[in-house]
């Protein structure tokens, strides 16, 4: 299965572009699960009209009625066969706490069975923690995690949360508030699978201690489920000419915890 948060096409609101990545990505699409969410560049932002997703709705209908969403921008899906519970939410619709978006992910959330799927994942496109200089304190970043941070740390106990929007890659620490938490979502940034503009190559100096590993390359990342209580995560450089892992981390989940207090 892919899962890709979000910035498919680069269309903007150029329609062939959607067409030409379809047909571009088709023969991979047509032999795995593609699980996406929404990125900036599939906004349809035109003058004098409302932000639109109709062009990525259309080609990319998720099954959001089965988890009871009643948007394509936001749902969740089980692989039942790793024991994984998936969120995928949308940084560019309605994320307050009055939101349809909020409310459905505070009933999703309390529904995951954890002794079903004990690992919750979730992907969003703007990211919350970044030491990147790019797309800082941009308000579907900072007014999403102070909306929801809380929310995914105490009733989701989150294991870890996917971004894209920064091209480049990051992995954090278990981070809660800003501050190192065991018992919190492992935050990674992989915006770096390619894209027309270029890398975002300039990091905020010196590294913060919760930022552990962060490189200005484009890659892409694999996450290996073995059990309920074991996982891997790793990513490669694209340009190297063998495949050699760049940065990997063993990951418990939070449900096999005992000080977490998940069940």
């Amino acid at each position: 299965m892919l899962l890709v948060p979000g910035d498919l096409s680069y269309a903007d609101y150029w329609q062939p572009r959607w067409d030409s990545f379809g047909r571009l990505v088709s023969s991979l699409a047509s032999q795995r699960p593609w699980m996406v969410t929404t990125g900036n560049h599939d906004v349809e932002l035109i003058p004098g009209i409302n932000i639109s997703f109709k062009a990525y709705n259309a080609r990319w209908h998720m099954p959001f009625e089965q988890s009871g969403s009643t948007s394509n921008q936001y749902y969740s899906f089980n692989v039942a066969s790793a024991g994984v519970h998936v969120i995928m939410l949308g940084s560019y619709t309605g994320f307050d706490q009055n939101s349809n978006q909020y409310l459905w992910l505070q009933g999703d959330l309390q529904s995951v069975n954890r002794s079903k799927t004990p690992w919750v994942f979730v992907l969003l496109h703007a990211p919350w923690y970044n030491t990147n200089s790019a797309h800082q304190g941009e308000f579907e970043s900072v007014g999403m995690k102070a909306s929801m941070e809380k929310l995914l740390f105490s009733t989701g106990k989150v294991d870890v949360i996917f971004a894209g929007h920064v091209h480049a890659y990051e992995r954090f620490a278990r981070v809660y508030d800003g501050q190192a938490n065991n018992c919190a979502p492992m935050y990674i940034n992989i915006g770096d699978g390619g894209n027309r503009e270029g890398l975002a190559t300039k990091y905020m100096d010196p590294q913060p201690a919760i930022s552990l590993f962060r490189e200005a390359s484009f890659g892409h990342g694999q996450l290996q489920v073995f059990n309920e209580t074991t996982a891997l995560w790793s990513w490669n450089r694209n340009q190297d000419d063998e495949s050699v892992i760049a940065d990997s981390i063993w990951l418990s989940s939070l449900a096999s915890t005992p000080a977490c207090g998940t069940s």
